[in-house]
């Protein structure tokens, strides 16, 4: 999971690199890990800015201020297998051809094979651990074959078809020619979200955007927007003011099956990904999981039910009001700390649970409650919400998720963990209970939540992280590859990772 961006102003003599940054603050929830802009120049020269930390922090006054150009990209970073390293900090740029910037939401999984491919037969170096680079790479070298002195819409289709002849696994990436164009695309499942959107000036012309969620595009009064459909590439020209965007269906759509963890957790409530409602989503959610309770406990069981905030409060407002109980806020959130799920280690989760939630015992209080969050992943959130509920006074605690257990890791961009480290893995419902030490654990079927989430154009989601069962096939060698490199970056054994890339930053292009 990542948010990624790409805006092209139809007046060249504009600056983007605000509008961007103020994009990523939209798109923050996706990644918190790192942050980088890439813009284009009026002589097609790239400038960027990126690091570690959110957008907030590493987008300084002084750092955008050198940033030029009307077009440009930007990614928000959450960190996978691979490192979080400051040198892993996306756009990633090639200077060859053209000069290139990429920035990519998802994950290959055929990693191993495409590394081989650029060593041994394109001789292309791969200097990082990250997917991203080698997707970036792999269109270079398709782009490359044409071997012309200019690149043309044509050219760049031709070299997308190529990668998506070689690349295996779920992504949707925006990138940028120097001097030449945007382009955005998607995997041919449709597994990671895309999005593009106009926005009509004054004096008729149009600016363009592609970002991973509609949330952004709304809010930056881009009023006409769609989503790239699975396997389809769009262009949009530098001079878009002179010419149009181009789409194309590049490949043929294989499936349309979105991850439905991005209905469950990630996307902002008021987002619309694929024509679906995210804020609709959870409140299905939270009729199918009441209707699960209702056939697990009876209604004097339950004296008050609690979101765990803030993912959870949709589902958790309309469970209460299907099962007809009072709902109360027993969380309160320090709004400054981040997503405990995103930290990058497990010691880093544990701290943070307790300075992000504070319970309010008169809530808690010689009460049966019932905790509704949307998901359980390696259970450490919910041990320490458990702990803290009868710390508080609470006679029984259940907890209920608004999603599935979740018993498989997630190999498309969301990097859940080891199968062994998560909570649900070769486990009963009891046996996990147990380790929460609640009454019940009470989970969503997983039929119901595809109920939840599709509509007449789409009536299936990848779901392998609850079922084991991956839209891209068996991934065995891929998960065995991932577990090995989690182990070389929790040892430091591998190669020290440098603390910048080797990227161009040029200041004073205007």
């Amino acid at each position: 999971m990542c948010g990624i961006l790409g805006i092209a102003l139809a007046n060249e003599s504009a600056t983007v690199a605000p509008e961007l940054c103020d994009g990523c603050i939209f798109l923050q929830h996706r990644g918190q890990d790192a942050a980088g802009i890439a813009t284009c120049g009026n002589r097609g020269r790239i400038y960027q800015c990126k690091g570690n930390g959110l957008a907030r922090d590493v987008f300084t006054q002084q750092r955008v201020n050198n940033l030029a150009g009307s077009m440009g990209i930007a990614h928000l970073r959450y960190p996978t297998a691979g490192s979080s390293a400051n040198s892993e900090a996306q756009p990633f740029y090639v200077n060859s051809p053209y000069g290139i910037n990429l920035a990519h939401n998802g994950n290959l999984v055929n990693t191993v094979s495409l590394k081989r491919y650029m060593d041994e037969d394109v001789h292309r170096h791969i200097n990082t651990d990250s997917d991203s680079e080698l997707l970036l790479n792999i269109f270079a070298s398709e782009l490359e074959k044409h071997n012309k002195y200019r690149v043309n819409n044509e050219d760049v289709f031709l070299a997308l078809e190529g990668v998506y002849r070689l690349c295996r696994g779920g992504y949707a990436c925006v990138g940028m020619l120097a001097g030449f164009a945007l382009f955005g695309f998607r995997d041919p499942n449709g597994i990671r979200p895309l999005l593009f959107g106009e926005r009509l000036n004054e004096d008729g012309t149009k600016d363009y955007m592609l970002a991973s969620e509609s949330v952004v595009l709304k809010a930056h009064n881009f009023s006409t927007f769609r989503d790239i459909k699975p396997g389809e590439a769009v262009i949009i020209p530098k001079d878009c003011s002179q010419s149009e965007p181009e789409f194309r269906q590049v490949v043929p759509i294989n499936s349309y099956r979105p991850d439905v963890f991005e209905y469950v957790y990630f996307a902002r409530p008021d987002s619309v990904l694929d024509g679906i409602s995210v804020y609709h989503t959870r409140l299905a959610m939270g009729r199918k999981l009441a209707e699960n309770i209702k056939r697990q406990l009876s209604p004097e069981d339950i004296d008050v039910v609690m979101a765990v905030p803030d993912t959870a409060r949709t589902c958790a407002l309309e469970c209460a009001n299907i099962l007809n109980k009072p709902y109360r806020e027993g969380f309160v959130k320090n709004r400054y700390v981040g997503r405990t799920f995103i930290m990058p280690n497990q010691k880093e989760r544990i701290s943070s649970v307790r300075r992000k939630l504070n319970p309010m015992d008169t809530e808690f209080r010689d009460k049966n409650v019932l905790i509704v969050d949307d998901s359980i992943v390696r259970g450490t959130t919910s041990i320490e919400i458990v702990n803290m509920a009868k710390e508080s006074g609470a006679s029984k605690v259940y907890f209920a998720s608004a999603a599935p257990a979740i018993r498989y890791n997630h190999i498309y961009g969301i990097d859940l963990t080891d199968n062994k480290n998560l909570i649900a893995y070769n486990r009963s419902n009891e046996e996990i209970a147990s380790i929460l030490k609640c009454e019940k654990v009470i989970y969503q079927e997983l039929d119901d939540l595809i109920d939840c989430c599709k509509t007449a154009a789409i009536d299936k989601f990848e779901v392998g992280v609850f079922s084991g069962s991956y839209v891209t096939g068996v991934e065995d060698g891929y998960l065995q590859e991932l577990e090995k490199v989690r182990e070389l970056n929790r040892n430091s054994t591998g190669d020290i990772k440098p603390d910048v890339d080797i990227g161009l930053y040029n200041p004073g292009d205007y």
